[in-house]
This record gives structure tokens, C-alpha cells and sequence, in this order.
């Protein structure tokens, strides 16, 4: 007898409206201002086991875009799963500058930072992204997340360097704060003048997205199943530091423009899934289809694909941080913070090389000077493990999280 619930048809529909405004910034002057009102739409039908999806930028109506993608039936995308249900909005939106506002905050910003820092020469611009995100289906089910974020990026050049970009720095916000920026303007541009030699010991402080992307691919729970990951066979194994716990982590205060449900409409208790905690692995990363597969914990790690089948890999991964600030995590030391570097990164075996060609003597919030050129040198299980100081609870130097980790170096 066929499962009843394949005999009738399901819809869902995710939305995505964006609306992102831009001043272009070059050579020290206002050079362009872009404003676009984005839209997609991805409508869903699911029938005897099968998706059909239609993926449409810019607006169409339900019956049409739902019409649509029963016609890609015929492509027999398999997706034996039952739709979700729930009900629930959240609204990070704290601030949202019209365009004038916008143009004038960056000629400000512009103005100051020029006519303080007059030997620079700054590119870059300064965003506005209005996100609104959602899901619904026939079961009842009904999400929305909507967020607004301001972020100036600045790279900058001294007018006696022979580089190209001698640097860059940016500062995101929800409620933009001019002087949070000219602070840290001030920082990485006053100390470029004075140079200064590597401590004996080399702690980085830097923002830690860069360093997670090999332990991030190492948690997909299809990689550990296949062997192919550095963590296969190792869970419930203590790998890591003490202190070093690490979690999905969608909460608002986490999240940026990201929503707290997944691309097949799944959510955590408290936004927020332990991935690892106190050094030890307790599971990877799954969605429907992949813990189907493999018979492994689901947990809610779908990537919204619009044109296609849910994928793995919908994880925003997070640090605990400590209960200490960077300067009482360095206790009177000196901490290393690369500003400019480019190529290196993890090879199979979870080694790590990265070259620096601009980086910051620090005290954990102010920039002491410049050093020479080194390459950086650790491992994955070293850097999140024995060499782990940690992630300070403040947020000096980027205004964002700071993790700070012993390394090796070597001269290029």
C-alpha cells in the first residue's frame, strides 16, 4: 500500500528580500553610490517522495511559481522527508539609515580619517544590507528573520609604500557608532610608522574565522562516515583544549544577517547545537538526507540551495568565549596581530603555514608598531588544543571576537 503522505502534495516556499546600498570609496573620495532591492524565491512541491523546485529572481506569485516547480517533478529529485511545522519571527533590526544618511556618514568618516591620517591613501566603502529572510509550507510551518547591518572596509597605502595595499581593517555594525570606527582607524594607522621586532613568544590575536575552516569541513558527519575527514572514528574523543568548546551557534547575539532555521526548516533549542565541548568531539554535522544515509544524529545542517535539494554544511560555528578579557587572557604579554597576509593555509594532514607581509605588535587593544615579515606556523589540533589561549569576552582591536593562539614562526 503507498504511504499515504506521498499520495498528496506538499509546497514551501523560501524567500529572500535584500535591499543593500553602497558608497564606493577611491583614492581617498566618494566615487559611486549603488542601491539594489534584491529578491529570490524558491517554491518547493513534494510528491510521492519526490521535490520539485522552481528557483525565481524577482517576484512572482504562489500559484505560478508553485505550478512551475511541479513541472520540475520530472527531474526526480528524491526527498523522502516530511515538511516541518512552526511558528516564530524574530527581528534583529536595531537601525536603518536612509541613502542620505548613508552618504553623509561616509563623507564624515572620509573627512576624519583623511585629514587625520593625511599620508594614507584609503579605498573601500562603506555597506547598508536590509535582510529579510522566510519559510512557510502547507503543514502550518511560518518563519521569519530580518536583521540590518552597517559595515565600513577599508584598505589602506602609505604614500612612501611601494606596495600595492599596504593594509586593510573594517567594522561592522547593527547601530553604526562613527567613533568605534575612527578609534580604530586611529589604531592600525598611527602605529604604521614605528617598526618593531617579534616577541620571543608569538601570540596571535586575530578573528578566528579564517582558522576554523579545516575543523569546520572536518565536522561534516559525511566526510567522519566516509574516513575522509582528520576527525573520522574520533567521536567522543578528547582532542582539543579544556577550554576550547565549540557550537552552532545561530542565537542573536551570534548571528549576522543569518537565520535561526535551516534550509529544510529546522531549528535547535536556544539556537545553539555543541559540536564540541571542553575538547571533546561529540557528533558532526547532518541533514535529513546525509543521517538517513549513514544513520547518524540529524542536526539540522541544511544549506539552502534555492534551485536544488537541501545540501549539507548550514553550520555557523562559534567559539565559547572566555570570562576574561584579551588583556587579562595575555597577562602582561604581548600579542602578534597579522593585518596583511595572503596564501599558506591547511593542507590534508591539518598542518597550517600562513606568510604575513603586514602585522601589528599589540597589547591586546592598542597597535605598538609594525613588524617585519614572518610566516606563521601551527596545526589544527595544535592551535585548538595545546597552543589554545583563548577567545577574550571583549572586543578589542576588530570590534569583533578576538581569539588569541600560540604559534611558530619562520622568516619568508
Amino acid at each position: 500500500m503507498r504511504n499515504l503522505y506521498y499520495m498528496k502534495m506538499m509546497r514551501e516556499k523560501y524567500t529572500l528580500r535584500g535591499v543593500i546600498s553602497a558608497v564606493g570609496i577611491e583614492e581617498n573620495r566618494i566615487r559611486a553610490f549603488n542601491r539594489r532591492n534584491e529578491q529570490y524565491f524558491s517554491f518547493r512541491v513534494l510528491e510521492e517522495g519526490y521535490l520539485g523546485v522552481h528557483f525565481q529572481i524577482g517576484e512572482m506569485g504562489d500559484e505560478e511559481g508553485y505550478a512551475r516547480a511541479r513541472q520540475n517533478l520530472v527531474l526526480k529529485r528524491p526527498y523522502p522527508f516530511t515538511l516541518e511545522t512552526g511558528r516564530r519571527s524574530r527581528d534583529l533590526t536595531q537601525r536603518v539609515l536612509t541613502d542620505k544618511q548613508l552618504l553623509e556618514i561616509a563623507k564624515e568618516a572620509l573627512d576624519h580619517v583623511r585629514s587625520r591620517h593625511p599620508d594614507f591613501t584609503l579605498n573601500g566603502g562603506f555597506w547598508q544590507c536590509v535582510s529579510d529572510s522566510g519559510v512557510e509550507n502547507d503543514r502550518g510551518l511560518a518563519y521569519s528573520d530580518m536583521d540590518c547591518t552597517t559595515e565600513f572596509r577599508f584598505s589602506f597605502k602609505h604614500r612612501d609604500s611601494r606596495e600595492l595595499i599596504d593594509g586593510r581593517f573594517s567594522i561592522g555594525q547593527r547601530d553604526f557608532d562613527a567613533q568605534k570606527l575612527y578609534a580604530m582607524a586611529d589604531n592600525y594607522l598611527a602605529g604604521f610608522g614605528t617598526e618593531q621586532k617579534l616577541p620571543d613568544e608569538i601570540i596571535v590575536q586575530m578573528q578566528y574565522y579564517d582558522l576554523l575552516g579545516l575543523l569546520a569541513g572536518s565536522l561534516n558527519a559525511e566526510s567522519m562516515c566516509l574516513g575522509t575527514s582528520l576527525l573520522s572514528g574520533r567521536i567522543g574523543e578528547k582532542l582539543f583544549a579544556d577550554h576550547f568548546s565549540l557550537a552552532h551557534d545561530v542565537s542573536a547575539d551570534e548571528c549576522w544577517n543569518t537565520p535561526f532555521f535551516d534550509g529544510e526548516g529546522i531549528t535547535r533549542k536556544g539556537d545553539r547545537l555543541s559540536y564540541i565541548e571542553n575538547g571533546v568531539v561529540l557528533r558532526g554535522y547532518a541533514d535529513k538526507r546525509i543521517a538517513a544515509k549513514y544513520g547518524v544524529e540529524h542536526t539540522g545542517s541544511a544549506l539552502r540551495t534555492c534551485s536544488d535539494i537541501p545540501n549539507n554544511g548550514n553550520v555557523n560555528l562559534r567559539i565559547q568565549r572566555s570570562d576574561r578579557t584579551i588583556r587579562g587572557l595575555l597577562n602582561g604579554r604581548l600579542s602578534v596581530v597579522p593585518i596583511r597576509y595572503s596564501g599558506g593555509g591547511f593542507n590534508e594532514k591539518g598542518d597550517w603555514v600562513m606568510p604575513v607581509q603586514l602585522a601589528y605588535l599589540c597589547d591586546g587593544e592598542n597597535f605598538l608598531g609594525r613588524l617585519p615579515e614572518f610566516t606563521l606556523v601551527s596545526s589544527m589540533f595544535d592551535m585548538f588544543g595545546k597552543d589554545f589561549i583563548g577567545v577574550g569576552s571583549d572586543n578589542p582591536v576588530f570590534h569583533d571576537k578576538s581569539i588569541l593562539v600560540r604559534m611558530r614562526t619562520g622568516k619568508i
